[in-house]
């Protein structure tokens, strides 16, 4: 498998076939799993094998297959399957600190893991420091010795800020810190966040793996000591566990990922492109005009599905997204049609007003997720929207 790409791990990976031979993944929806006897049941819970099941929320088999390939995509040892991107964010943030712990995390953030930093983990005596995850001389100042994480998006959302991913790991190397790294707008075609230095790397698998709108799903990605030893316990007894029919999907979802992506990751370079022509201020890190475009191209090689772009107000904004024909207002991302956002007052609604103006989320900015719809459609489709603003 070492010699394998990405793009063939992902429909190969991790199969694990019955005795019937099947082709496509089988479906195992059981909760539970019948012993042979007592004592074969004793063992079992005593220490079970690669193959061998307790209860569902522990580990299915189409909930293996789909963990064994992700982390063959990602390279890392072991995955952990959730119930949904947050799921997998709050289950690996709780799952590694106690009380009296120091959590140092970059400012940009979606907003319901500002939520879980900011609320969830104060209530338990965790300390949250926030920086610009942009400023190693924040990061450095702020990872003291005795940090027992740091945490950032390595493209952050919606404003598309480019976390130095080498360069957090290096300063978190030195002080002890566990380096976790939510990855959902790098895609896990164009990552290399484990090489580059991420200890645990985290997907909304709702995004680019389905991709196709159909299910919630998370995955945590690392080393087997800490998927197995450290997250494994908390997710199992808190009940975060992927469903194995979710599973399948995202199974089926990976297939495909790579040729969805790439050709996402095309069209947005094209509308950024366009976009910027027009003189509208664009947010992509695949263009010049990025600040962190070298950083990016080193980091991923693409610019990503994604861009955002700024209408200079609101009702520009609304009027932008209410002439869309093609492009549908939604707040997902990563998906097989396109999207737009208006994340002031969707996603980071409830963010205070200095909190959104210190983020660059502007009352006219406006998140576009590109799909699978033909470029010169998408293009012709936003343009048409600008050319009627007022």
């Amino acid at each position: 498998m070492d010699r394998w790409s990405k793009r063939t791990r992902a429909v190969q990976a991790g199969i694990r076939r019955s005795r019937f031979g099947e082709m496509s993944e089988a479906i195992f929806l059981t909760q539970g799993f019948a012993y042979g006897s007592a004592e074969e049941a004793e063992a079992r819970f005593l220490e079970a094998g690669p193959d061998e099941f307790i209860y569902a929320r522990y580990g299915n088999p189409t909930t293996a297959m789909f963990e064994s390939r992700m982390a063959a995509i990602e390279g890392t040892e072991d995955a952990f399957a959730t119930a949904s991107g947050m799921a997998a964010v709050s289950g690996a943030l709780l799952g590694v600190v106690r009380a009296g712990d120091r959590v140092v995390a970059a400012r940009a953030l979606f907003g319901s893991c500002l939520y879980v930093l900011e609320e969830v983990l104060p209530r338990f005596g965790v300390e949250t420091v926030f920086v610009d995850g942009t400023d190693m001389d924040q990061w450095a100042e702020a990872v003291t010795p005795g940090t027992r994480a740091v945490f950032f998006e390595t493209v952050s959302n919606p404003t598309l800020e480019v976390v130095d991913i080498a360069a957090v790991a290096g300063i978190a190397r030195e002080a002890g810190a566990l380096v976790l790294a939510d990855n959902v707008f790098a895609t896990p075609v164009f990552s290399r966040a484990a090489e580059l230095g991420a200890d645990v790397v985290i997907y909304s698998t709702t995004k680019h793996v389905d991709g196709q709108g159909r299910a919630l799903g998370g995955v945590v990605l690392g080393s087997r000591a800490f998927v197995r030893r450290t997250l494994e316990p908390f997710m199992k007894h808190t009940g975060g566990a992927m469903s194995p029919f979710t599973a399948w999907l995202m199974l089926k979802g990976l297939e495909t990922m790579d040729l969805r992506v790439r050709a996402q990751a095309e069209t947005a370079l094209t509308l950024a492109r366009a976009l910027e022509e027009r003189g509208v201020r664009v947010l992509y890190p695949g263009l010049p005009s990025h600040p962190q475009h070298a950083l990016a191209l080193a980091q991923t090689g693409s610019g990503g599905t994604v861009l955002s772009f700024d209408l200079g107000s609101r009702e520009r904004a609304f009027a932008f997204l209410n002439a869309l024909r093609i492009v549908t207002i939604s707040n997902n991302l990563g998906d097989a049609k396109s999207i737009a956002t208006h994340p002031a007052t969707t996603t980071h609604q409830r963010l205070p007003q200095d909190q959104k103006d210190r983020l660059g989320i502007g009352p006219g900015l406006v998140r576009l997720s590109c799909g699978l719809e033909a470029p010169e459609d998408l293009l012709a489709d936003v343009t048409e929207a600008l050319d009627g603003l007022p």
